[in-house]
C-alpha cells in the first residue's frame, strides 16, 4: 500500500511483520513487529500517519508510522483478517475477515463501532 504522497509503501509479509519502504531508494523505514501470525493487509491513513494490518491472528494493528510504534491492537474477529482500510479523514477502520463479517473501529480508540 502506498503513502497518501507515495512517498512510502508499507508490506504485509508472511514473517509476521509490516514493513514501510522508502518508495523512491527502497530503503526500509521501519519493521513493524507484534502480529503472533502472517500479515495479509496493509493501509496507510490519509495522512500518511498512521499504518492498519490485518492478519491470520484475528487482530488488526494500527502502528505509528514514524516511529513503528504498536497503538492499537483491534481484537473481536473469530478468524483471520484478510483487508483493511482506513475511512477518508483516517478516524475509523474498516476490517474484513474470514469469520465472514466487515466491522469498523474507531482508529483513536481501538474500539468497535
Amino acid at each position: 500500500a502506498f503513502s497518501g504522497d507515495g512517498s512510502r509503501v508499507a508490506s504485509a509479509s508472511g514473517d509476521k511483520t509490516v514493513r514501510i519502504w522508502d518508495a523512491a531508494s527502497g530503503k526500509e523505514l521501519q519493521k513493524l513487529e507484534g502480529h503472533t501470525d502472517a500479515v495479509y493487509g496493509v493501509a496507510f491513513s490519509g495522512d500518511g500517519s498512521t499504518v492498519a494490518s490485518a492478519s491470520e491472528d484475528k487482530t488488526v494493528r494500527i502502528w505509528d508510522a514514524a516511529s513503528g510504534k504498536e497503538l492499537q491492537k483491534l481484537e473481536g474477529h473469530t478468524d483471520a483478517v484478510y483487508g483493511v482500510a482506513f475511512s477518508g479523514d483516517g478516524s475509523r477502520v474498516a476490517s474484513a475477515s474470514g469469520d465472514k463479517t466487515v466491522r469498523i473501529w474507531d482508529a483513536a480508540s481501538g474500539k468497535e463501532l
